[in-house]
């Protein structure tokens, strides 16, 4: 009974701490969090083959596994106009058979190791990557070296890939975004490959053999390449499967390097999807690289104004506010010695002209008036959390890591946090007068041209 009673008692005390109401107008708020320290990875090793390959090696973690990616400086940059998707086309027929092993052999290699054998192909690079058990370290590293340097290209599954794309195309072909997409990077940067976004049924269906073999040949090697390994591994055993299974691969071509050259001016495109009951906003126009000084103050400028979450003025105004759109966002978009920032929205007709009138409000405030320090400040911790949190896997170091080699960066990693606290909010308002600039802005709206045209008349001039 005393135990009983006991119970009962510390829950009443309970219970009268919890709901003791807060004093009348005051907020109750958690608490501040602690100053963000700087990243501190576990030393890397770096080492370059006589070939011109370089390999990254970091030791991480406490689980027994490891990622290897296979970073190729190839991509839809070294596209001709005629061979869009040429180069993910090539990729994906990689991974169908080399001529040491058959598709089913290289999937079951892979899956013996714990893992599985991924492709990837951006505007720059081509990877080959995979996640697997510690001890098969090296012999996945062999299992990408005899994928990378000996692909068989079976004509068999060309053919099959080649419907595959085709599918992708037609399905692409009928999304709002993707539509949106490709006609701002079509205006923004012409014909230059990185202006190119959709295929043609002709083009994949003219994909041969040897524009294949001719594509790979023109564009792989190891001078071209860049191996990551990060996890748990005995690196001696890693190193000498580098070493051993890639020193006998041409050297190759050097990167290609084919600046764009972007000037935009303020700009209308519609989009005519006729019956849509949506428009699709995509405004935005070309911003300094990855390797400018002003990049991180961009990034913070992008987050203030829509990559923040709902930290995001965009965000509060158009969704929570007005009820425009559910999901907006921006976000800058990074390509080699190039980049793009953009907002995009996904609104109701009647309610396009209205929300584009306010992503442009938003614009023109964040130029007008450097953002309140305490907003700066929780934007600050909104990129540091994410910086930390994408270098808390293996997966993540390897992106950033592929990321700071891509764009030249060599201290990326070691002072972002430092260099993201540092900025102020002149520093964001002076990057947003500085390259938002209203009469560049590219804007391209995805919908049913006859329900919204007039109402867009303001924001020209359209451009058929």
């Amino acid at each position: 009974m005393k135990k009983t009673i006991t119970v009962i008692g510390w829950s009443l005390v309970l219970l009268a701490i919890f709901s003791c109401p807060a004093k009348a107008g005051e907020k109750q708020l958690p608490p501040e969090g602690g100053t963000p320290k700087d990243i501190t990875l576990p030393a890397k090793e770096d080492f370059q083959l006589p070939n011109g390959l370089r390999a990254t090696l970091v030791s991480y973690g406490q689980i027994p596994k490891v990622t290897v990616r296979l970073a190729v400086r190839s991509g839809n940059l070294n596209e001709a106009s005629n061979e869009i998707w040429l180069a993910a086309v090539t990729g994906q027929l990689m991974k169908e058979g080399t001529t040491n092993r058959t598709s089913a052999e290289i999937n079951d290699a892979a899956a013996r190791m714990g893992g599985e054998v991924f492709f990837g192909v951006d505007s720059d690079q081509t990877f080959i990557s995979g996640d697997v058990l510690s001890e098969f370290s090296p012999d996945f590293i062999r299992l990408v070296a005899d994928i990378a340097q000996n692909p068989l290209f079976p004509e068999a599954e060309l053919a099959r890939l080649k419907k595959d794309f085709l599918r992708r195309l037609s399905i692409q072909s009928t999304q709002p975004q993707t539509l949106a997409s490709a006609k701002f990077r079509k205006a923004i940067y012409g014909n230059h490959p990185y202006g190119r976004v959709l295929s043609t049924p002709d083009m994949i269906q003219g994909f041969s053999l040897e524009k294949v073999r001719a594509f790979y040949e023109a564009n792989f090697g190891a001078a071209l390449s860049h191996i990551f390994v990060v996890g748990q591994f005995d690196a001696q055993a890693v190193k000498e499967a580098i070493q051993s299974a890639f020193r006998g691969w041409k050297r190759g071509p050097d990167p290609l390097v084919l600046p764009s050259k972007t000037e935009t001016r303020r700009s209308l495109y519609i989009v005519d999807r006729p019956g849509s009951q949506q428009s699709t906003i995509f405004i935005g126009l070309p911003v300094p690289d990855p390797s400018h000084k002003d990049s991180l103050a961009l990034g913070a400028m992008n987050a203030i104004l829509g990559g923040g979450g709902f930290l995001s003025r965009i965000t509060a105004n158009i969704r929570e506010k007005k009820g425009y759109t559910y999901s907006p966002y921006s976000a800058l978009i990074s390509q080699y010695r190039d980049a793009y920032w953009f907002q995009f929205a996904s609104v109701g007709n009647a309610v396009t002209a209205p929300a584009l009138k306010e992503i442009l409000f938003e614009i023109d405030r964040l130029r007008a008036e450097a953002p309140p320090e305490k907003e700066l400040k929780d934007i600050q911790n909104f990129l540091i959390g994410n910086f930390v949190r994408t270098n808390s896997t293996r997966q993540g170091i390897i992106f950033m890591l592929s990321f700071q080699n891509l764009h030249g960066l060599p201290d990326f990693l070691t002072t972002y946090v430092k260099k993201i606290r540092a900025l102020t909010p002149k520093d964001v308002q002076r990057v947003a007068q500085d390259y938002l600039r209203p009469e560049k802005l590219v804007i391209v709206v995805v919908g049913d041209k006859k329900q919204i045209a007039d109402s867009m008349k303001e924001y020209g001039p359209l451009v058929d």
